[in-house]
């Protein structure tokens, strides 16, 4: 799994003009998924994900987690963050899983995620065009990989 974790203060996703979730304060996870992901990959990640000390002390130094602020999570599918762009100019998606192994695992992380924080977990919609918006608080980004634990 790749995530691209974002601090935000506010994001949202929208589909076909219609709101789909919103949080306040806390973090955007982009997730791609590839056919080699397993409930090991979501457990780490998932564990990774809430406890990640990104958000600023009383002393603007970033020393705690979103778990420990009460902040909320919106976990959006994103299969071209598993794309591969080694050879020529159009990106391969070739490792990004299909929506039959995708869709369990994605919502397999999502209640992972939410035993983890003990909170409801905002998502976008699997497979369908989501509009995100968001604002991205420092900015703070954070892209984690499963596969190399980093």
């Amino acid at each position: 799994m790749r995530a691209v974790i974002q601090r935000v203060s506010h994001a949202r996703v929208t589909i076909d003009q219609q709101l789909k979730s919103h949080i306040g304060k806390g973090l955007l996870v982009l997730i791609g998924i590839e056919d080699a992901d397993t409930i090991t990959d979501i457990e780490w990640l998932s564990n990774k994900i809430v406890n990640l000390r990104i958000f600023d002390d009383d002393a603007k130094i970033p020393n705690i987690s979103v778990k420990d602020i009460g902040g909320d999570i919106l976990v959006v599918s994103q299969f071209t963050l598993q794309a591969s762009t080694k050879k020529g100019n159009r990106p391969s998606y070739i490792k990004a899983s299909k929506a039959v192994i995708a869709i369990p695992l994605y919502e397999m992380l999502v209640i992972q995620l939410a035993r983890d924080l003990d909170k409801i977990i905002h998502t976008g919609e699997f497979g369908t065009d989501m509009k995100v918006s968001l604002v991205n608080d420092g900015p703070v980004t954070i892209i984690i990989d499963t596969k190399n634990k980093e």
